[in-house]
Parts: structure tokens; C-alpha cells; sequence
């Protein structure tokens, strides 16, 4: 079932955003090399909890971090570890979320750690636009389809994968709400948009083959060819005018 907020529940769920908005940009400043995906996840939970909020992810299913971390080709659902070291080099997505007031945000960027590689930042980029790409075209009476349709026509001509097996998501009470919101689509198909809907649009997009595989511990999910993969999200609300992008500083 689909949830539309009411006014109220927006100004409630905007602050829930923000946090979560902000945790994200204090965790892509605090990244350098030598430091553990761990220790990251520490500082995000420190932070989070610092604004009065708690980590959505934490225990969520029994996930064990504040943020889902994921390095190169690993797309999503990284799992912190002091084992893993973040390099010069690496692309570090991080996707986290935020709860208060009974209230969720969730958001997703991929960083780069020093100098990258003209190709990564080519996938980071086209996957950052895409995201904008789908998010104006959430819009009220449009349809999910128009949104997935605009990422992945976005991606899929510069040559690059759009994972299928995970989507975007109604978010607001809890993390993953109705109505599933798939990275790709048909104009004019699927549900359609009503102003009060909060959703999180969250292309996953490979460097490669959009082939992905799903790690022994349950969790991680990489692509299949070793290749690059990048993730950006943002909460959204469905208005009369407009979308709001609640996850933007």
C-alpha cells in the first residue's frame, strides 16, 4: 500500500532528510586513504546519533553497520569491516539513513578517494545525472515508468549497465515502503504519481555487464566482471510543484 503524506508528515520527514543529507556530506569529507570502512561507519553512527536521530540501517534485517559502504565493484550492501582499507583510488558508496520523529531519510553518493581514473569518473558522473535525470520526471500524474525509463536510456547509451535485481523504494514511517521503484521502465507505464508520495531513487549503474552476484556473507553485492559500479540516491517527495529533492543541502 502506498502512503501519502500530509503536510505535516513532509516538514517531520524534511528533518529526518536532512540528517541523513548531512551525515552523507560529513562522510564523503571525513573519507582518505588507510582508513577502514569501519571506521567510517563509526563516525556516521556517532554523527547521526550527535543530531538526535538513530541509524535507519542499524539491525535493519539484521544488517550490522550505520551505512552500507561498498568499494570499486562492489555495488551495494557493503558491510563495514576493519579489514577493509580504503585506498587511493578507490570509489567509496556509501548509503545511509537517518530516523526521527518516526521519520526516515535515506541517500546514497559515490565518492572518489584522491585521484581516479578519467573512466570512474565517467560512471560517477553519469550515474549522478541520471539520478537528476529520473527525478524530474517525478512529477504529479506521471508514472514510475517515466522515471526508470529516464535512467536508463540516460546510462544505457554512454555504454554502461543498469542493475535490475535492486530498485528505489517508498520510503517515510519505515525504509522500504510501497511502491518499488525500478531504474528502468516504460513511458507512460506503471503507477502514477500523487502529490504526498515519498520516494528514494537510487540508480545502481555498472561500468560493465549490469550482471551482478550476491557475496557468501549474504550481503554485498558485486559485478560479475570485476567492473566498476556506482550508486547515488536522494528521498523525494511528489508536489503540485514539483519534486522536492528532501535529501539536498
Amino acid at each position: 500500500m502506498i502512503v501519502l503524506k500530509t503536510e505535516r508528515e513532509l516538514k517531520l520527514m524534511l528533518e529526518a532528510c536532512r540528517i541523513s543529507a548531512e551525515a552523507l556530506k560529513m562522510a564523503g569529507e571525513a573519507l582518505e586513504p588507510g582508513m577502514t570502512t569501519a571506521q567510517l561507519d563509526s563516525l556516521i553512527r556517532k554523527f547521526i546519533k550527535s543530531k538526535g536521530a538513530t541509524p535507519t540501517f542499524l539491525n535493519y534485517n539484521g544488517f550490522p553497520g550505520s551505512a552500507c559502504i561498498s568499494l570499486n565493484d562492489e555495488v551495494i550492501h557493503g558491510i563495514p569491516s576493519h579489514k577493509r582499507v580504503i585506498s587511493e583510488g578507490d570509489l567509496v558508496s556509501v548509503d545511509l539513513g537517518a530516523c526521527i520523529n518516526g521519520y526516515t531519510g535515506d541517500t546514497a553518493a559515490t565518492f572518489a578517494v584522491g585521484q581516479i581514473s578519467p573512466e570512474a569518473k565517467r560512471l560517477c558522473d553519469t550515474t549522478r545525472e541520471s539520478l537528476y535525470e529520473g527525478i524530474r520526471c517525478a512529477v504529479v500524474g506521471g508514472r514510475l515508468g517515466d522515471i526508470g525509463h529516464a535512467i536508463a536510456s540516460y546510462c544505457e547509451q554512454r555504454g554502461y549497465g543498469v542493475v535490475r535485481e535492486y530498485t528505489g523504494h517508498g520510503v517515510g514511517r519505515t525504509l522500504h515502503e510501497d511502491p518499488a521503484v525500478p531504474n528502468y521502465g516504460t513511458p507512460g507505464r506503471g503507477v502514477r504519481l500523487l502529490p504526498g508520495m515519498t520516494i528514494a531513487i537510487e540508480p545502481m549503474i555498472n561500468q560493465g555487464s549490469a550482471a551482478i552476484k550476491t557475496m557468501s556473507d549474504g550481503w554485498m553485492v558485486k559485478t560479475t566482471d570485476g567492473k566498476l559500479s556506482a550508486h547515488f540516491e536522494h528521498t523525494v517527495a511528489i508536489t503540485r510543484d514539483g519534486p522536492l529533492i528532501m535529501t539536498q543541502l
